[in-house]
């Protein structure tokens, strides 16, 4: 519980925390029900983790399947837009509608208060009838424990942490990890180093012509049968599986898209194989994934044992006047892709639209 004294936080309806897609699709259903918030965000500029990532991402759905509610991303001359293009987008997104962001703003806590939920931050403090946590992934990047990881003295970074190949130029890299960051990194990467793909099994390649667009109607068609009680209609393409963009299509080509099963261990210079045989390895990139970033609810006791928060329909169980937005399947269909959350990001903003007087008069 925050000792801070909420009579001299500022008072307004939401607080949205991040300042990502899904804070901006948040805002947006807000702004469209007239209702009073503030965003908060933790970063320099615009783009939320699109600022991060590496040089050289491209989306994987064209520009009108990456698009944010009310306004289509614009067409770019490439297929799939670029890192450049989603941040140029954000950018202009919240432009267009105005959006209130206040930025770089750090959320250090959330707690209750009889009015309200008091948000605290190194720039002053909101008390909000309601808060929306919009942080994501990116900023708490996952990697296994292997035995002997601590002795190894070669680099190890998280995709997260990568920015281009010519860096790894000439030296022997693990690339682990079988979603797509890991096969549109390997793909570039194994054009100035010798590559080495670990998957924990043998990844889904969909056929060249799939792109997520069609996975998207896929999983759309997967979640309506489950609402519905039906049968899986889609048992195969799910949104992890690999998606032939351009310069995955070539390192096929090259026949360097190949992937092996784990190594038993670390050593000093490199990795152990399940036959026993060694490895001499310069760098792991690991492309293992992200967790929520919750520490800011913690003062809530709302984050259970999985590292995640209760919710139904997006709210969460345990303290009623807050939303989690954009972490996942868990909190939302599709909901950390940018067309996925528009619907959670509804959800949500309908949900507060209905219940702001027990929001306000909450004694939880």
């Amino acid at each position: 519980m925050s000792n801070s004294n909420a009579s001299t936080a500022i008072s307004i309806d939401v607080a949205v925390i991040g300042g990502g897609q899904s804070a901006l699709a948040v805002a947006y259903f807000l702004r469209r029900a007239g209702i009073g918030y503030v965003v908060l965000d933790d970063q320099p500029g615009p783009g939320g983790a699109w600022q991060h990532t590496w040089d050289s991402l491209h989306l994987f759905s064209p520009a009108q399947w990456s698009s944010l509610p009310g306004w289509l991303m614009p067409a770019t001359s490439e297929q799939y837009p670029s890192r450049a293009n989603v941040i140029g987008y954000l950018t202009e997104y919240e432009k267009r509608y105005e959006i209130p962001i206040r930025r770089p703003v750090d959320v250090t806590s959330v707690s209750r208060r009889e009015t309200g939920l008091l948000v605290s931050t190194d720039h002053g403090e909101w008390l909000a009838k309601a808060v929306v946590s919009a942080t994501g992934t990116w900023g708490h990047p996952y990697i296994p424990d292997y035995p002997g990881q601590g002795s190894f003295e070669g680099e190890q970074l998280h995709s997260a942490h990568y920015s281009r190949p010519e860096i790894f130029h000439g030296k022997d890299v693990l690339v682990v990890g079988g979603g797509n960051s890991g096969a549109q990194i390997l793909a570039e990467l194994s054009q100035v180093c010798h590559t080495t793909w670990v998957t924990l099994e043998e990844p889904t390649l969909l056929p060249d012509e799939v792109d997520g667009r069609v996975l998207f109607e896929r999983a759309t068609e997967r979640w309506k049968a489950r609402a519905e009680g039906r049968p899986d209609p889609a048992p195969t393409g799910g949104l992890g599986d690999i998606v032939m963009v351009p310069p995955v299509r070539d390192a096929r080509e090259r026949g360097v898209l190949h992937s092996v099963r784990p190594f038993s261990h670390f050593t000093v210079d490199g990795v152990v194989w399940k036959d026993g045989s060694h490895a001499h390895v310069d760098a792991v990139i690991w492309c293992t994934g992200f967790r929520p970033v919750l520490e800011h609810l913690r003062p809530l006791h709302v984050i259970n044992d999985a590292g995640r928060v209760d919710v139904v329909d997006g709210r969460a169980v345990l303290e009623p006047r807050l939303w989690l937005v954009g972490y996942g399947e868990w909190c939302g269909f599709a909901s950390a892709t940018l067309i996925g959350v528009m619907r959670s990001a509804r959800s949500a903003a309908s949900q507060i639209d209905q219940y702001p007087t027990s929001l306000g008069n909450s004694t939880l």
